[in-house]
């Protein structure tokens, strides 16, 4: 009897997941690593109708029709664009390429999933928030994949319930020579807390090295400290957030590991503590497993990249209008970004 009802749950698991299939075709634009690694497999693996692929190079054009011979490999977007049967553009491509490639797309009336940064400036973020309205694309969302991770997700619904009262956010990396660290890298650290915490205002902006900075902020409801930097390792590096509430105290590790430490009581506002032994307790409200690889215990689900892209084709196939990453969303996040941009040219 058992057996029998663990075989039809397995069944009934496998057959819903075989029964999401999707109507609409999809194009993406930019096959580099990140795309490769973290965004074409969660494609496959949902079995999206992928009908091009478009790149600069008529090289890599070939390469990809014979690595992927379902797929029609192009270096014209216009060719996608008069595709009525594609609905919606994935962008992932050179950051500096993004906002005219993000332009012409909303311009076609398609949905658009683009990759941070979609921009270089706030005026241009402006200007395709405008022409999402102007030309009625259904979606324009921006990748910020950390809002959907599992353990941010937890984290946002406990603090909706506490009194915050401070927090402390480290994002520690190597050298970055390819690009601008500023907004490639430190726009997701500046995001998440923009996401938890509210809208940031600028308190103590402090550059300590080339493109590492200690930055104090303050949000509606708490103030935190944030060391962004490149002075670390790619080894080690490291992406962490600890949140001190009235209840207690949150701990975020890579996205990978959400733990709570509930405050001892105190007596007439004497730590209970310190006058009786206290055993700490620490609360597990998210660990990745690496035992049993599952998509739940994949590195691609809880760091948000599944569920982000899930959002995007749902949107797009049911018409869910709710987008925890609208493209106006992400605006505070670039009023700050642009903020720090200012202070550090006016000071040079």
């Amino acid at each position: 009897m058992i057996q029998q009802l663990i075989d039809r749950y397995k069944r009934y698991r496998t057959e819903r997941f075989l029964a999401q299939t999707y109507q609409y075709s999809y194009a993406f634009v930019g096959m580099g690593q990140h795309s490769l690694t973290n965004l074409y497999p969660v494609l496959h693996y949902l079995g999206v109708p992928l009908k091009y692929i478009c790149v600069t190079s008529e090289r890599k054009s070939r390469l990809i029709e014979r690595k992927f011979p379902h797929v029609k490999a192009t270096t014209s977007l216009d060719t996608i664009l008069n595709d009525d049967e594609v609905k919606g553009i994935f962008v992932s491509a050179s950051p500096s390429a993004h906002f005219s490639i993000a332009s012409q797309i909303l311009k076609s009336g398609k949905s658009l999933f683009i990759e941070k940064p979609p921009c270089q400036t706030l005026q241009e973020l402006d200007a395709l928030i405008d022409q999402q309205r102007l030309y009625g694309s259904p979606v324009a969302m921006v990748g910020s994949q950390k809002r959907y991770a599992p353990a941010v997700q937890i984290l946002q619904r406990r603090l909706r319930k506490e009194h915050l009262i401070n927090y402390d956010l480290h994002y520690l990396a190597g050298n970055y020579p390819e690009g601008n660290a500023l907004l490639d890298l430190y726009i997701h650290p500046l995001d998440l807390v923009t996401y938890l915490f509210g809208k940031p205002e600028i308190i103590v902006c402090q550059q300590v090295a080339p493109a590492s900075y200690i930055i104090m902020l303050r949000h509606p409801h708490i103030v935190g400290t944030l060391e962004l930097s490149t002075s670390y390792t790619w080894t080690s590096a490291e992406e962490s957030l600890k949140v001190c509430t009235s209840k207690g105290i949150y701990r975020l590790s890579q996205m990978e590991l959400l733990t709570f430490e509930p405050k001892p009581s105190s007596i007439l506002g004497i730590p209970y503590e310190k006058v009786h032994k206290h055993n700490k307790t620490i609360e597990y409200l998210y660990a990745r497993n690496n035992f049993t690889p599952i998509l739940l215990n994949n590195q691609i689900y809880s760091q948000g990249y599944y569920s982000e892209i899930q959002s995007f084709i749902t949107s797009i196939e049911y018409g869910y209008s709710s987008i925890p990453t609208d493209i106006v969303t992400i605006r505070p996040t670039y009023e700050v970004l642009m903020r720090i941009k200012r202070l550090f040219a006016e000071s040079n």
